[in-house]
């Protein structure tokens, strides 16, 4: 799970700050701060959801801004699937909406 959760964190920080003709971000990149497999490991092995649910909301946030906001088809979209995963209070139920997540910042990024 710290791979989808970096993943999700990753695309969602391309959305917002990679720019045509400049270095692409990557995993190590520092602006990927808090958001990386590491962090996630903790925050995993602790089961502390809210704390997982805060560092991607912190990520997903940024997308948002990217996409224009909650105004846009785009935002709309990625509103439902973030409350989805915020919805979520237990581990496993945490799957599922981040899957969903990956996919779709994959495919408007």
């Amino acid at each position: 799970m710290e791979l989808l959760l970096e993943t999700v964190a990753l695309y969602s920080l391309k959305l917002a700050y990679e720019t045509e003709g400049h270095s692409p971000i990557l995993r190590d990149d520092p602006l990927m701060g808090s958001c990386d497999r590491e962090v996630f490991e903790l925050l995993i092995r602790r089961g502390d959801v809210a704390g997982i649910q805060t560092e991607i909301g912190r990520c997903l946030d940024l997308a948002l801004g990217a996409v224009d906001g909650v105004d846009t088809v785009l935002g709309r979209e990625l509103c439902r699937l973030a409350s989805d995963f915020s919805a979520a209070q237990m581990m496993t139920q945490l799957d599922k909406p981040l899957i969903a997540l990956r996919d779709y910042l994959r495919d408007i990024r």
